[in-house]
């Protein structure tokens, strides 16, 4: 009605609301919100409980993707699509130096976009349309880094998860009885002083 408060992102019509207008106006933990209790709606109509985790697993990969407005002295493109992590770490690169960060808006993608749109092109042949990830993948000479689980399950390596993630494996596990030993040698070895008076007497 004439006259009434609204606050910014709020339905002012029947109707499904636009998920790409909730994230323009309010943003991405608003949309995330929305998205996971959209969802949930459908699950509880079927008397069907599911943790919120699971959905959020899923709505993080749908939003993992900013696309660039302003390149600053970065080496992005205008409108590119880059992963977070990459355009945080270009980001954080540049401002070292002294320079100017690009700035991004967060973007919101489809599962079967999100999952063909992963650095991992061992990750996206598995998906869908294994041909053509695999062929443009060669026809640019990407290279895989093996860093998600996905590929290194496909490749029968080691998941980069718990103790085997990189850092741990440099890690030595030393048996208790052996750091008891090892301290009780420090503790009753004799000085090298009077090692030596002894050895005059």
């Amino acid at each position: 009605q004439p006259g009434d408060f609204v606050r910014a992102g709020d339905p002012l019509q029947d109707g499904p609301a636009n998920p790409h207008d909730i994230l323009r106006v309010k943003g991405e933990k608003e949309l995330a919100a929305w998205l996971v209790n959209e969802i949930q709606q459908v699950y509880r109509l079927q008397g069907v409980g599911i943790n919120d985790k699971h959905i959020e697993a899923i709505v993080r990969q749908m939003l993992r993707r900013v696309r660039i407005k302003d390149v600053g002295d970065t080496n992005f493109l205008i409108d590119e699509q880059v992963e977070k992590y990459v355009f945080e770490r270009e980001n954080a690169r540049v401002m070292e130096r002294g320079g100017h960060p690009a700035v991004a808006e967060p973007m919101l993608l489809g599962i079967t976009k999100a999952s063909l749109s992963t650095e991992s092109f061992i990750s996206a042949s598995s998906f869908q349309e294994t041909t053509k990830v695999l062929t443009e993948a060669a026809i640019c000479g990407k290279t895989d880094d093996l860093r998600g689980i996905k590929e290194n399950v496909i490749m029968g390596r080691l998941i980069p998860a718990g103790t085997g993630l990189p850092a741990y494996k440099r890690l030595q596990v030393i048996v208790e009885d052996d750091v008891h030993h090892a301290a009780a040698a420090r503790v009753y070895q004799p000085a090298p002083q009077m090692t030596a008076a002894m050895n005059e007497d």
